[in-house]
């Protein structure tokens, strides 16, 4: 069990970092946002709790050394800039590193985690030496900004509990309260056993030295409690001062709908501390409404300072129900949603063999339970394959460090930009993604975007750009990498094709297919070998392993403006909507998300051809495959032959066939290693009559046509 809470740690862990790395890259941004400094803090704050729970101490103390100078920013002592954020960001390296080696940590490993802590050990100021714990930095900042802090601090890192209401207290005692023995400070501590507890101060009752008498109350309270339990709950703490004293309690959210952060002039008005007519003059005003309150001396600063404190934690409230609520949900481990995944292909396997036998009987009842079957399992199926889908924005927020980091390396201002984060593929899907982004991101980085010198030369904006986006389109998923740097030259693209002989010195090609020999192995226009690129290596991989995906690559491009990559993958790889096809007593499946349309190829049809495998198709010409031909078919094809026209890299080519039976669910399975070389096919998938259908790799039918072609 205790192996299992480990592996769970390290799995959120790294999802945490994840988050963490996207948090510090806004804030490098944003210095003086708040809410990313109170992000990072949690995240960090959440790594090392856990870390310590579960038995990570290494990981645990390292990471208090950077949750302590994050908790001097929070309250002030310390900034930001950009010496913090690239120490954290290797030091969330640091923390990635060690939870790879956990099990056995070398010297390496804790002399490096060691030389960072040092590091972060140098931006504490001297004056802050002295007690650099979470708990009591919040506290000194609590008690700098005139609060009381018997209890937590107000900026707890501790989510609200499942239920949390936010409690307003104002409590007012009696003059007499010290002398009949009673000392508010344990009415605060009551009420920080019930939930979390903010304390402020009010001391505008208070007389003058020669007035005051020492044995009576002068001060009266503004509490915050965030707790989930009920109001009975809050007044008992009151019961023996409810009589001499003024106490007010007042539920601000009652937990239904999360709203929007309340005005801090909702929130005095709600207290009673300003008339509404006092209050309608400020509105106007283009100045904050606390600072406009205070000068006109309507309201005591440390009333507002309530207010405040009251807007901030509702806020933060509110904001983790949000979160809690978008979180309900359970961890389940990725095989378990693999095995369930190949359950319900097997399921469209059986479902279909009944389709066909009810097909086949005629029998009412059985073609009843047929399409009752066919239904659930399509419903199932839908259901479980969106199990495995996640939103792609959790690798966009990868590259904005792989951006970072190449501009820093190439002395270059690049910058990130995403969109369609929240479009979901399948996790199986976006791994195997994951690669071909990178190196095309690596290649805009080096290749596209000029140093800022140049740029600036050619009257562009000395920071470059790389746009990253994402969007559905049917049963596939559209994804966009768009830059705004120098774009491909197509002549340099052409002779360098011809030096490497890859095509002849007086082909004529179009603008595609010169773009397209950046693709081809090999083949690179760089002068020269960088840590980054410049091997040949890397375009050919990406075409290769989106291929691999039943996917296609385009690629557009204008010289001195940017280019343009635009992939096309399907949703999931475990189950596709295909075209059943039949050529001769074999039946194969094409994906359907390649498919344009479906024609008859007419005998004059092919006679106006003379011979050549092309067909008119609306004033347009189309190369086309004989797969009989292709495939060594025997025996004699039909009297009416049919075509499927698909699109390949946004070219059309059509594909002869016997027969076109209907679209079918087909449950991918893999080629054993004997026939994994076999070119043109992708895998196989089972039919209702048990029979095997191969299914098409269409792209390497169509590369290789295109081949043979240029070699003829």
């Amino acid at each position: 069990m205790i192996d299992i809470h480990r592996a769970t740690f390290k799995e959120e862990a790294y999802e945490t970092l994840v988050l963490l790395e996207a948090a510090l890259l806004e804030l490098e941004e944003n210095p003086g946002n708040h809410e990313l400094v109170d992000s990072v803090f949690r995240y960090l704050h959440t790594i090392k709790g856990s870390g310590a729970m579960f038995g990570f101490d290494e990981i645990a103390s390292f990471t208090h050394h950077v949750e302590t100078v994050f908790d001097l920013v929070r309250s002030g002592r310390l900034c930001v800039g950009k010496e913090l954020i690239n120490l954290t960001l290797r030091a969330s390296d640091q923390i990635r590193g060690m939870l790879d080696d956990c099990e056995s940590l070398d010297a390496t490993a804790r002399g490096d985690a060691a030389e960072l802590a040092a590091a972060f050990a140098d931006l504490v100021p001297t004056s802050a030496r002295r007690d650099t714990t979470p708990a009591a930095s919040s506290q000194s900042a609590q008690a700098a900004s005139g609060q009381s802090a018997p209890t937590a601090p107000s900026q707890s890192s501790q989510a609200a509990p499942d239920g949390a209401k936010a409690c307003f207290i104002r409590f007012k005692p009696a003059p007499g309260l010290f002398i009949s023995g009673n000392n508010p400070v344990w009415l605060f501590r009551e009420l920080a056993a019930l939930g979390e507890v903010t304390v402020t101060a009010q001391t505008d009752d208070f007389p003058t030295l020669e007035e005051m008498d020492p044995e009576l109350c002068y001060t009266s309270w503004d509490i915050l409690l965030i707790s989930a339990c009920d109001l009975n709950s809050v007044r008992d703490v009151f019961i023996f001062v409810e009589d001499d004293s003024e106490v007010t309690i007042k539920i601000l959210d009652d937990n239904e709908e999360v709203g929007e952060q309340p005005h801090l002039g909702e929130i005095l008005l709600a207290r009673g501390d300003i008339e509404p007519e006092g209050f309608q003059k400020f509105l106007r005003e283009k100045t904050k409404i606390g600072e406009q309150l205070a000068s006109a001396g309507l309201v005591p600063i440390n009333v507002i300072e309530s207010a405040l404190v009251e807007q901030q934690q509702l806020k933060q409230l509110r904001k983790e129900r949000s979160s809690a609520e978008q979180q309900n949900s359970i961890r389940v481990p990725a095989d378990r949603l693999d095995h369930l995944v190949n359950l319900v292909g097997q399921q469209v396997t059986v479902q279909a063999r009944l389709s066909q036998l009810a097909r086949t009987l005629k029998i009412a009842e059985l073609s009843a339970i047929a399409e009752e079957v066919e239904r659930l399992t399509a419903d199932q199926r839908e259901s479980t394959l969106n199990l495995r889908m996640l939103p792609i924005g959790a690798t966009f927020n990868k590259f904005r460090r792989l951006v970072r980091d190449l501009s820093a390396e190439l002395g270059k201002e690049i910058a990130l930009t995403t969109a369609g984060e929240e479009t979901e593929l399948d996790k199986t899907v976006i791994e195997k993604l994951s690669d071909p982004l990178v190196h095309m991101i690596r290649n805009c980085c080096d290749h596209a975007i000029d140093t800022p010198q140049a740029r600036a030369l050619k009257g562009k904006p000395r920071q470059g750009t790389i746009h990253l986006a994402a969007s559905h389109s049917g049963g596939s998923v559209y994804l966009s990498i768009a830059d705004d740097g120098a774009g491909l030259d197509k002549e340099a693209i052409f002779a360098k094709a011809v030096e490497k002989g890859l095509v002849q010195a007086g082909a004529e090609l179009s603008e595609r297919e010169i773009f397209s020999l950046i693709f081809a192995p090999g083949f690179s226009t760089a002068k020269a070998v960088t840590s980054v690129s410049g091997r040949g290596v890397g375009m050919d991989v990406v075409k290769r392993s989106i291929e691999e995906l039943n996917g296609s690559i385009d690629l557009k491009s204008e010289l001195g403006k940017g280019t343009t990559i635009t992939v096309r993958i399907p949703l999931t790889l475990a189950i596709i909507e295909s075209l059943l096809v039949k050529i001769g007593a074999d039946h194969y499946m094409i994906p359907l998300s390649m498919v344009v349309e479906c024609l008859f190829l007419t005998k004059e049809a092919v006679a106006l051809a003379h011979g050549r495998h092309f067909i008119e198709v609306r004033d347009k010409v189309v190369p086309y495959i004989h797969l009989r031909e292709k495939f060594a078919v025997t025996g004699a094809p039909p009297r009416f032959e049919q075509l499927v026209i698909a699109e390949v890299d946004g070219n059309s080519i059509g594909f002869v066939v016997d027969n076109i039976l209907g679209q079918h669910q087909a449950v991918i399975k893999a080629l054993g290693e004997l026939y994994k070389g076999v070119d043109g096919v992708s895998g196989a998938t089972i039919l209702g009559d048990g029979s095997v259908a191969l299914i098409l790799d269409i792209p390497k039918l169509y590369q290789s046509e295109e081949q043979a072609a240029l070699a003829a």
